[in-house]
């Protein structure tokens, strides 16, 4: 049975879901998404790990941010939690958001991280391809996000919610029906008060840094030397395997493969896959 706690940290209180027993390891969701994203790989890993999965600020039963909340905010909200759950290290699991705060995570705290494992996320070497002309029609929202009215518009009705939230965890899968059982708890989710605006938050905060990524005005970061596997989905509309062609820029201990026959969310798409990945790379590298 999973438990759920709430814990302080960083001068706010986490939701963290809790299941299994083992070496921990800490997951982190994307958007729109919150912990129980998770709930399959978890199921299937709990025989061998302590799976730790948080609401990141803003998200699901975690406090809100008061405004822009960007990966390095919840970089340094992560490396408080893993001190108010008492650990000196696990390994990291991120999606999405998550693996955008899974970089300033690992360059501020290395020594707290076992190893970084990835699903399809942002990182620096996309560069100008985000923005590219083809790919508009792919990345309005993160520009509707940040609106203020924003909230106020996808929040208006149970309906408004649902299809706008679900348009996503549809249309950015390639198994269509990877969240059709979780969808109503999905939509009280982001219905729960500041949830819509927290989850946005992330948006606001990153759009700076993404124009310079854009731009090729992108600050040089030192490479990230932890252990790094990254498994990216062949049919993610919204991030294309081709993308990964500079991962080793910014990793330089990579394991990189591509997944077939899923789309932007393995982890819900296959999770009996996405489990057994997660699995096969943390016990190469000595984590349970």
């Amino acid at each position: 049975m999973i438990d759920h706690l709430t814990l302080r940290a960083n001068g706010a209180a986490f939701h963290v879901a809790r299941l299994g027993s083992g070496p921990p390891l800490l997951l982190l969701h994307g958007w729109p998404e919150f912990w129980l994203t998770w709930e399959p790989v978890m199921a299937r890993l709990a025989d061998r790990y302590t799976l730790l999965a948080p609401d990141l600020r803003g998200f699901g039963d975690s406090d809100k941010p008061d405004g822009p909340f960007g990966p390095d905010q919840h970089a340094a909200d992560m490396v408080a939690l893993l001190d108010a759950l008492g650990l000196d290290k696990a390994g990291i699991v991120g999606h999405d958001v998550g693996g955008a705060v899974m970089q300033p995570l690992a360059r501020a705290a290395p020594h707290r991280l076992a190893g970084l494992f990835f699903f399809d996320f942002v990182y620096p070497g996309i560069g100008a391809r985000m923005a590219e002309p083809d790919r508009l029609n792919q990345i309005w929202y993160q520009s509707f996000n940040q609106l203020e009215i924003a909230p106020t518009v996808v929040g208006a009705t149970r309906e408004s919610c649902r299809a706008y939230i679900g348009y996503f965890l549809k249309h950015w899968a390639h198994r269509k029906d990877a969240f059709d059982d979780v969808l109503e708890a999905f939509t009280d989710n982001f219905l729960k008060p500041g949830n819509l605006a927290g989850g946005f938050a992330h948006y606001r905060a990153s759009h700076a840094g993404r124009i310079k990524m854009m731009k090729g005005q992108a600050p040089k970061l030192a490479p990230i030397e932890l252990p790094t596997c990254v498994r990216w989905a062949e049919r993610d509309a919204l991030f294309p395997f081709a993308w990964t062609d500079r991962l080793s820029e910014t990793f330089t201990n990579l394991d990189i493969a591509l997944l077939p026959g899923v789309g932007h969310f393995p982890h819900r798409e296959d999770p009996d896959r996405a489990a057994t990945q997660i699995a096969t790379f943390f016990k190469k590298i000595g984590w349970g």
